[in-house]
């Protein structure tokens, strides 16, 4: 079984959550890569989203287009980012998801883009561009490697289309919460549970929600209706503050995200 599919089984027999962290592969460096990623595990996140650098972020706010800017001026590179995924993967349990432009796989290949992800360690893919009516061969190459690949239910989303996205995912759905970018926000949206319930009713797949959650309390209301909470720019802009004023971000990203954890066991209602 894959390792993402595994977690969110093991996640729900014992009835508990899941915490998602992205993180900007090459933010603060390519080299602290494995370190971040030891810090999630140890902060009690389930699944980690790398995101590849790319020059031309999809639906990301001002925080992590500037961190992926960093990130490729300081030599970030896919081989770089492979390199210290399969330098980590050997001392990690968590589910590592690549979150990457389509463009980037296209340009590389698919057949080896799979390949190469497969080999450094991530256990699947988050392809945020992939409209699902060109979808078949990426997620036909993902389930060959063995692989999971999940595309996005967008609040806008009809709930037919919604169905057909999440038929051809696999893994998990990524629901977005709200419209627009992505970035830290002060609430979730309130009709945020009307929808997964709908969601529930055409897959039987976990869902993870992302855009907007940045706080302990954001997590707590995420998991009371959701499967997962994903946590983006508010963690990279602590890396990033981080980085700027020459703090330990390693520590600084551990110490938010076991914070965050802290609302895997609040109860809570949206």
């Amino acid at each position: 079984m894959n390792r993402i599919d595994q977690t969110f089984a093991d996640l729900h027999a014992a009835g508990k959550k899941a915490l998602m962290p992205f993180l900007t592969a090459g933010d603060p460096d390519v080299a602290t890569l494995p370190a971040l990623l030891r810090a999630m595990q140890d902060s009690r996140a389930s699944v980690v989203e790398v995101g590849l650098p790319f020059s031309d972020p999809i639906a990301d706010g001002p925080v992590i287009q500037a961190s992926m800017k960093h990130a490729l001026d300081h030599g970030a590179t896919v081989d770089g980012v492979f390199e210290q995924v399969a330098a980590a993967r050997s001392g990690l349990s968590i589910g590592l998801v690549a979150m990457v432009s389509y463009s980037i796989v296209h340009r590389r290949g698919l057949a080896r883009f799979v390949g190469d992800a497969k080999a450094a360690g991530f256990d699947g893919f988050i392809f945020p561009d992939l409209p699902v009516e060109e979808s078949d061969d990426a997620c036909a190459a993902a389930k060959e490697a063995g692989l999971i690949l999940s595309l996005l239910v967008a609040p806008s989303t009809p709930i037919d289309r919604a169905e057909r996205i999440a038929s051809a995912s696999t893994g998990f759905v990524y629901v977005v919460s709200r419209a627009g970018i992505t970035g830290a926000g002060a609430s979730l949206p309130p009709e945020l549970p009307e929808r997964l319930t709908r969601l529930r009713g055409v897959t039987a797949l976990p869902m993870a929600v992302g855009f907007g959650v940045s706080g302990p309390e954001h997590v707590a209301s995420v998991v009371s209706v959701a499967d997962a909470a994903i946590v983006g720019s508010a963690l990279v802009q602590r890396v990033a503050a981080a980085r700027d004023g020459g703090a330990d971000a390693v520590g600084v990203a551990g110490d938010f995200v076991q914070e965050l954890a802290t609302g895997l066991r609040t109860p809570a209602v949206m």
